[in-house]
């Protein structure tokens, strides 16, 4: 997949789909604004008619009825209710088809509302005795207007969000892959030449045990490197999971990092005799995490300190949390401690933790935060796992 092709296919798509919603927006402007302009003609001839009319002093009630009912067909689809001296209620524009609407109930719940609301009725005469009107459905457009446009640009700066997100995880997803397999290839070769004079040296040890057990050691170390090159060759690619007791894995990362910590360094892990908790891992992945916890942790106490391991059971997750009595992690850095770069180390590359969050979340679809942190008194990394 070529991601910086797609990026930018997607800077075109983004470009062409705001275009248009600039043309739709200025295309529905125009078309309320000539509606507008045609209604504020329309009233302006039916002004003009009406003084026409009444200069020529109509002398019968026809004509002034028949004026009265252009003028109302004048104000387009303005909703409009007469109220007759004797409560009769009258609708215009309640339907689509124009005619007048008669529902006494339908139309007293409309006048209610809108007294409720504050409306004060225009005082007219006869069968008009009050006039109430509501706003049109021209109006109702130009109000929902900016709404409308307020969402399509939101619908759209959302979008385009989500693009170079995810073209920016992407990329360093890529990079991180990148980097871990060439660090995994490098590896290799000298790898191999080292077991091969490893060999070569047992050989002409013979039956010295003195050099036999310096061999071991070399042997062991190389062991270690070569279980350090498949966890890099492991990023960027699909890890197989299998389903794992995480009492036995947690207590094999205490041996190893126990030989390595301080005497004065005490580990609380679960003990081996405690209830199973199965999760499906990858085990070279996993013992990086908690490698790395556990690394972290030493760090941050020194020459002595306790480490605790919890692990339990909370609905469908098995939970692991990882305290110190170290440092501690001021508020304000708990997320960034996983952002890549970020250490207080001072030969630190800052990748370590942004590394286990990829492990835990990308490869075992599980979650790894600071659960909580102190100045001073420790802090406390929570990982959960899906139950097998």
């Amino acid at each position: 997949m070529d991601i910086y092709r797609n990026k930018s296919t997607w800077k075109v798509l983004l470009a062409v789909i705001g275009v248009l919603i600039v043309l739709c927006s200025m295309l529905y402007a125009q078309y309320l604004a000539g509606s507008l302009a045609e209604r504020e003609t329309i009233n302006v001839n039916a002004y003009a008619k009406a003084v026409k009319s009444l200069g020529n002093n109509a002398k019968n009630q026809n004509d002034d009825t028949a004026m009265e009912f252009y003028i109302i067909d004048s104000l387009g689809n303005v909703p409009i209710i007469l109220e007759g001296e004797e409560g009769k209620l009258v609708g215009y524009h309640y339907s689509d088809d124009d005619e007048e609407t008669t529902d006494q109930d339908y139309l007293r719940k409309r006048v209610d509302k809108l007294t409720k609301n504050g409306f004060r009725p225009i005082e007219g005469q006869g069968y008009a005795r009050y006039i109430y009107y509501e706003n049109s459905k021209l109006h109702r457009h130009i109000s929902l207007f900016p709404l409308v446009q307020f969402l399509l640009l939101s619908t759209f700066i959302a979008f385009g969000y989500y693009l170079f997100s995810t073209s920016r995880k992407a990329e360093q997803n890529r990079v991180w892959a990148g980097m871990a397999k060439e660090t995994a290839h490098q590896l290799g070769t000298p790898i191999s030449a080292i077991i091969g004079w490893i060999e070569y040296l047992k050989d002409l040890s013979g039956t010295n045990l003195e050099q036999l057990e310096v061999v071991e050691e070399l042997r062991n170390d190389v062991t270690r490197l070569e279980l350090i090159a498949d966890r890099f060759s492991k990023i960027g690619s699909h890890p197989e999971l299998e389903q794992v007791n995480l009492v036995d894995q947690l207590n094999t990362c205490k041996t190893y990092m126990q030989r390595r910590a301080a005497r004065k360094m005490v580990f609380d892990f679960p003990e081996l005799s405690s209830p199973a908790v199965n999760a499906k891992i990858n085990k070279h992945l996993f013992d990086w995490v908690i490698e790395n916890l556990l690394r972290n942790a030493l760090d941050a106490m020194g020459n002595s300190g306790r480490i605790n391991v919890k692990l339990y059971k909370k609905n469908t997750k098995a939970i692991i949390e990882v305290s110190d009595t170290g440092k501690g992690i001021p508020v304000s850095k708990h997320k960034a401690v996983f952002m890549p770069g970020y250490t207080t180390k001072k030969r630190g590359w800052g990748l370590g933790l942004s590394l286990a969050k990829r492990i835990i979340e990308n490869y075992h679809s599980g979650k790894i935060y600071v659960k909580n942190s102190k100045t001073d008194e420790g802090t406390t990394f929570t990982i959960q796992l899906p139950l097998a």
